[in-house]
């Protein structure tokens, strides 16, 4: 790998500048023009060195403050994953397979909104709605780990 695409993916990290031409202003910190960026950007995609780019908010910075993990213990046949995913503030809802007589949760959401009631509204009336009575929310208190899903191995030739 070319040093100056090390370079661009150690800038992309960083996050993406907010602005008119993002790739413009990481072109000019790098020595390269904004095309050049694009067009990397696009052969990291084509290679799979990168899958896709998109943003990512620290949902704390900007007041939304209750974040909380849903268990749910649903029927093996249930079909509202759909339903369930699209809730306004859910960013994840992944199925997993349950620790029988141990932890009998088999579907998970992650939930974001400013106040923790307004998570507990819309949990409780989802649940409802779908006849679901076995659930459990788990609210974070502190984050501890923020890293991109990808990053540079400063000590080698590769991506980590």
């Amino acid at each position: 790998m070319k040093q100056t695409d090390r370079e661009l993916l150690r800038e992309l990290e960083r996050g993406i500048p907010v602005s008119e031409r993002p790739f413009l202003e990481i072109g000019e910190r790098l020595g390269i023009t904004e095309d050049e960026v694009i067009s990397s950007i696009s052969h990291f995609k084509d290679e799979g060195i990168i899958r896709k780019i998109r943003a990512r908010i620290n949902q704390r910075r900007i007041g939304i403050n209750a974040n909380a993990l849903v268990a749910w213990s649903v029927p093996p046949d249930w079909d509202g994953f759909l339903r369930l995913s699209s809730l306004p503030g859910v960013s994840h809802c992944y199925l997993r397979k349950p620790v029988r007589g141990r932890w009998d949760y088999n579907v998970y959401t992650v939930h974001h909104n400013h106040e923790r009631d307004e998570v507990y509204e819309n949990v409780d009336s989802f649940a409802r709605s779908e006849g679901i009575t076995d659930f459990i929310v788990l609210f974070s208190t502190e984050e501890f780990k923020r890293v991109p899903a990808v990053r540079i191995d400063e000590n080698g030739d590769g991506l980590i």
